[in-house]
């Protein structure tokens, strides 16, 4: 997988904001990745050191939703929580 793939996009939520501020970054990330590859692709593109990585798959959720059969389901993701080394942080995510 190349590396420029595996990240999504970054969660900007409350509760990844408090996380932030404890050194710890989520990102959803292609559902084919594996966690090796989450921690080389960080520390290459955001040139972070890595101490952790925790990963959460979503599973789709059933939803009543106005289409012709009256149901649909959201969508399969895959979350990654990546704690950093002291003294680092990602730049481009600090608000």
């Amino acid at each position: 997988m190349n590396v420029s793939d595996v990240f999504i996009k970054p969660v900007l939520t409350e509760k990844s904001n408090a996380l932030r501020a404890g050194g710890s970054y989520v990102f959803i990330v292609d559902p084919r990745a594996n966690k090796v590859e989450i921690v080389k692709a960080a520390e290459k593109i955001f040139g972070v050191r890595v101490e952790s990585c925790r990963v959460h798959i979503r599973k789709p959720k059933y939803k009543m939703l106005r289409t012709r059969r009256g149901f649909g389901k959201s969508t399969h993701q895959k979350m990654a929580i990546l704690t950093l080394k002291s003294g680092d942080k990602i730049e481009e995510l600090e608000l």
